[in-house]
């Protein structure tokens, strides 16, 4: 398995960018947002150098990341997100209740639990209505 996987390159649909060591995590969420019907493209990556890439090649409208993840925090790809392309809403996708222990969970634009993705997509539509001001 390499760094990213994508689907669906299609002209007009959703850019999700989803930060996750879980291929079936990813997929998961993937699969609520579609179940919704909402049209997508998404890659995922599970690495720092994987989120560069694609935060410059990819150009995602919205960041679904995960909180915990192997050598990489959910706090430092939202810091890069913010750096490398700001106004880019990060939704953080947790299955702990309190995020990482003994610390505090990064303030992203939503939190949804991976027991609860059916919210996944409410959560996009209010950070992407908020953040809508004609910006890309």
């Amino acid at each position: 398995m390499g760094d990213d996987e994508g689907h669906g390159a299609r002209a007009g649909r959703l850019r999700v960018l989803i930060v996750d060591d879980s291929r079936d995590d990813a997929e998961l969420a993937e699969l609520a947002l579609r179940d919704a019907g909402v049209a997508v493209e998404t890659r995922r990556v599970h690495s720092e150098a994987g989120l560069v890439e694609a935060l410059e090649a990819f150009a995602p409208r919205v960041v679904l990341s995960d909180v915990n993840l192997p050598g990489f925090s959910g706090a430092e790809a939202l810091a890069l997100t913010r750096r490398l392309r700001p106004g880019v809403p990060v939704v953080f996708m947790t299955g702990s209740a309190y995020g990482l222990p003994g610390d505090v969970m990064p303030e992203g634009d939503a939190l949804v639990h991976k027991d609860q993705l059916d919210r996944l997509p409410a959560a996009l539509a209010q950070v992407l209505a908020v953040g809508d001001d004609g910006a890309e």
